[in-house]
């Protein structure tokens, strides 16, 4: 919607000379005189008089002409983006034929509509994943059973032997780190329904016909762990390498396996594969060409008691895979690769949250100029908006959006004029108001009395579109028999800018014309960033977290921002930014910095901390209610993000007003946590009579009389007991905190599987 005329500067010259030699150590830093017999603080003094004196001319303008002038600086409030996904669907009924389905296929979640963003075909077939955890330090009654094994086949135990067990990688048992496998591999066994197979002698080749040549969409997805973007000195960013191969089983060309040294030498072969993201970082879609259905047969000659040795795939103790398997496919990370996944699969696409609207009629042209239209749903997604207009002969023209009308040709074309005009049928929209604005005739078309108009767009529900893992499901075009869901929740729906927040861009654009310079540039930039939902911005001026303990100031040229989302459906009351959540900054401020500034973002350490309080309630009041009043004012005290109705974009002053109170962004960085300090918050709630204890622990060890907070950290509360008389100990609160065994370390020669134990 237009924006109300805001003040548009408060500057005095004091302030201007002060802001001006302050920035003089980042762009010359060998001018170190600022005294005021320096040419150069002269040169600066003149500047800034003259700059007063332009600032109070321009305050003096009526608010008329400066909301007009205003609206040239051509800054609309940021439109609303659409939530995306990853879909992956499955053939659980259907035909023995590969579907293909087409771009802009639907999804439903609930009413909400979401839409493929490309076409795929989805296999009649399914993936079952395995990897090759290794076993460390068995035990000698296990090596023992193990070279009595290989002597009864005549052979010696090789020296080299590493045993590991085949496992499922399963989503919910948490992240998969190919690091910690003994192969650096995942396994994805591409299995057929029972019903599909055919004879005896070769129960899988009507499968393989049906997905010889095809497509396979592999879907990855790595993990949420707490990530960290550099963004490097000159602007160059390092492009993602090919961190991962895809392989498939190649046997001879009889369809045995190879041996060598005794030994069996399986033979591999890559497969085309084409992706545009980095599967380190990145959520996104592989697609894997297979090759004819000859070429994706399995050995016929793999002896029992060599399943799963060495560069085999693993060996499957589940008979029913086992019988209905199809083939291997090998996905290996490379060894300089860190690729952690939470979750992969096949027949996956990506989705949008969008609704189309195809032919909305707008009011007719009536030949007027500056005309606007005003489109039925707002706001709309960016670089959607297509206008056709039909005049009344019947002649159809298609416009085409532009930023700036002005540089726009004239309805009636002039002779002599620069060709470098954009064309005159133009228009230019606002998303987030969805008002349409043509031409006055002379920048731009205007159009014509009694032309027809019509309007196609797209438009998000925004945050709605956020919605958690298998929300979605097939539209009621979906073929007979297919299934789909999304396996991971949506991410990147935002809701449109408030006219607050917008009035507040325009100051702020007078102040740095969209460049990161100084510590306010920054968080003010940062706060704008289309497509996420932001929730706290520290920014750390010269200090880099890997040169850490070192204290903030201490390391040059380096900016670090501390970031954190508005939202995460994990971690609510302690949000951990995510791989596209950082992406999108970076794309965002990677253009706006300076060549010479390195910049880091990354989100917070938390620091688990346990509270235990005690309380007496006064009359009238039960212990019920008060206790629930404490926990909720000790979590918003405690909190690491600004409270919910005013968060630091919203709350902070004028243009080069007062900085805006710590308190108000979160949990401040540095601030220790004091027993103490709860025990206050606590007795300042109503019914509250006294406040009998506070106990407070991290995860582990006894009582503490404060946490101390250095460096990144933030609290974050794992768990809080209030109740009448003396708190509960915080051991009983906390229970027993126990920690993963550490992996294996190294990969050895011969990876070997342990055989199950059977009665």
């Amino acid at each position: 919607m237009p924006l109300p005329a805001p003040r548009i500067d408060d500057r005095d010259y004091r302030a201007l000379v002060e802001e001006t030699l302050a920035r003089v150590p980042v762009h010359t830093p060998e001018w170190t005189n600022f005294n005021p017999s320096d040419p150069g603080v002269t040169i600066v003094q003149l500047f800034a008089f003259l700059t007063e004196n332009l600032i109070y001319r321009a305050n003096q303008i009526p608010e008329r002409n400066r909301a007009k002038f205003l609206k040239l600086l051509g800054i609309p409030l940021r439109t609303a983006s659409e939530a995306r996904g990853l879909v992956s669907f499955r053939n659980e009924k259907g035909d023995l034929a590969t579907q293909t389905f087409q771009r802009d296929f639907e999804l439903l979640a609930g009413p909400m509509p979401f839409r493929t963003v490309t076409g795929l075909d989805v296999l009649p077939v399914e993936a079952k994943l395995f990897v090759k955890r290794p076993v460390t330090n068995p035990t000698p009654e296990l090596r023992q059973y193990y070279e009595l094994l290989y002597a009864s086949y005549g052979a010696t135990l090789p020296p080299n032997l590493t045993l590991y067990q085949s496992a499922p990688f399963d989503p919910a048992q948490g992240p998969l780190d190919l690091a910690e496998t003994i192969d650096r591999t995942l396994w994805i066994a591409l299995v057929a329904r029972k019903e599909h197979l055919g004879a005896a002698e070769d129960p899988t080749r009507l499968v393989r016909e049906a997905i010889a040549g095809r497509s396979l969409s592999l879907g990855l997805a790595p993990a949420e762990d707490v990530e960290q973007q550099v963004l490097p000195v000159g602007g160059a960013t390092t492009a993602p390498a090919d961190l991962l191969r895809y392989d498939i089983a190649r046997p001879a060309a009889n369809g045995e396996l190879l041996f060598v040294n005794g030994r069996p030498a399986p033979d591999w072969r890559a497969l085309n594969a084409r992706a545009d993201f980095d599967p380190s970082r990145e959520v996104g879609v592989v697609e894997i060409g297979l090759p004819e259905a000859d070429a994706l047969k399995l050995w016929n000659n793999l002896d029992p008691f060599e399943a799963g040795v060495g560069e085999l795939p693993p060996a499957i103790d589940d008979s029913a895979i086992a019988e209905t398997l199809v083939t291997w496919i090998r996905v290996r990370a490379s060894s300089a690769a860190e690729v952690r996944l939470r979750w992969a699969g096949i027949n996956a696409v990506g989705v949008r949250q969008f609704e189309t609207i195809r032919a909305e009629r707008l009011p007719d042209g009536d030949g007027s100029p500056d005309q606007q239209r005003q489109l039925a749903r707002a706001p709309v997604l960016e670089n959607s908006v297509a206008i056709v207009s039909i005049s009344p002969e019947g002649q159809e023209t298609e416009w085409s959006a532009i930023d700036d009308l002005l540089a726009a040709a004239p309805e009636v074309p002039v002779p002599g004029a620069s060709q470098q005009l954009a064309p005159a049928t133009a228009f230019r929209i606002d998303a987030e108001a969805g008002i349409v604005s043509f031409g006055d005739g002379l920048a731009g078309r205007r159009p014509g009395a009694g032309d027809r108009l019509y309007a196609r767009y797209d438009y998000s529900e925004g945050q709605e579109g956020n919605v958690g893992p298998n929300a979605l499901k097939v539209g009621p075009l979906a073929p007979q028999g297919f299934t789909g869901t999304n396996p991971i929740a949506t991410w990147g729906g935002t809701d449109a800018e408030t006219v607050r927040s917008g009035e507040k861009q325009v100051q702020r654009m007078l102040q740095h014309r969209d460049r990161l310079v100084t510590e306010a540039d920054f968080r003010s930039i940062t706060w704008r960033t289309p497509g996420v939902s932001i929730g706290r911005v520290d920014v750390l001026a010269a200090w880099h977290p890997d040169l850490a303990p070192g204290a903030i100031g201490t390391v040059p040229g380096v900016v670090t921002l501390l970031v954190a989302p508005r939202y995460d459906p994990d971690y609510p009351a302690a949000p951990r930014p995510d791989a596209p959540f950082l992406d999108a900054l970076c794309a965002y401020l990677d253009p706006r910095r300076l060549v010479t500034t390195e910049l880091v973002l990354r989100g917070p350490l938390y620091k688990r901390i346990w509270v235990s309080v005690g309380i007496e309630v006064g009359g009238g009041y039960t212990i019920a209610e008060v206790a629930d009043a404490v926990k909720t004012r000790l979590r918003a005290y405690l909190s690491p993000l600004p409270p919910e109705d005013g968060d630091f974009s919203t709350t902070e002053g004028l243009l080069y007003g007062p900085e805006t109170d710590p308190a108000l962004r979160g949990w401040p960085l540095g601030r220790p946590v004091h027993a103490r300090a709860l025990m206050a918050e606590a007795a300042r709630v109503p019914g509250v009579v006294e406040v009998a204890d506070v106990q407070l622990a991290l995860d582990s060890g006894g009582k503490l009389d404060a946490v101390s907070i250095s460096g990144i950290e933030l609290p974050e509360l794992a768990g809080i007991s209030v109740v009448g008389g003396d708190p509960i100990d915080i051991s009983l609160l906390r229970g027993d905190i126990g920690s993963s065994p550490a992996p294996g370390t190294g990969t050895q020669l011969l990876p070997v599987p342990v055989v199950a134990e059977t009665c």
